[in-house]
């Protein structure tokens, strides 16, 4: 086991090894994936050392990791807020003002697309297509809570409810 692996707690290490054992022994790299998120699961996001850990712990290339978690939008490179908010601006949203969603955001939180708000509670991103068309405009939180059609006053309640819970 080589020094890197050695910094993996046993329980990422339990985790990454039960997305392994899903595959051939011979392609253990098919979990790449699935170790990313877990690592971004447990740290918020992915940094170069935790690719380096990933790619170690499965054999393979540190680029290849890489050129996985600059790929997919669902991999965090940096630190974010407390809640990702990736608001869909593909054109079926557009066409329901995905894009006017996106700058409401914005201003409420004070930030830029793709900006952190200073308490560090809040990211807001420009997402691709989110798979829920009919629902636009859509947005998804931590990658996990998708919400369907986002006016002004449903995203206003969202913050507002986002923020309240993370008060307790």
């Amino acid at each position: 086991m080589s020094a890197a692996t050695a910094t993996l707690s046993e329980a990422t290490r339990a985790r990454f090894d039960r997305e392994v054992a899903k595959y051939p022994a011979d392609q253990k790299q098919s979990a790449v994936m699935a170790c990313l998120a877990i690592l971004q699961q447990e740290q918020g996001y992915v940094s170069a050392d935790g690719e380096r850990l990933v790619a170690d712990y499965l054999g393979m290339p540190p680029i290849a990791v890489h050129e996985v978690t600059t790929f997919y939008n669902m991999y965090n490179q940096q630190k974010l807020g407390t809640f990702k908010l990736n608001v869909c601006t593909n054109l079926p949203c557009q066409l329901r003002n995905g894009q006017g969603a996106l700058n409401h955001l914005c201003e409420k939180l004070g930030v830029e697309e793709g900006g952190t708000t200073a308490d560090g509670m809040f990211t807001v991103q420009k997402s691709e297509c989110l798979g829920a068309c009919a629902d636009a405009p859509v947005m998804l939180v931590n990658d996990r809570q998708m919400c369907s059609f986002m006016d002004n006053q449903r995203l206003d309640s969202l913050v507002d409810t986002l923020r309240a819970g993370a008060k307790k």
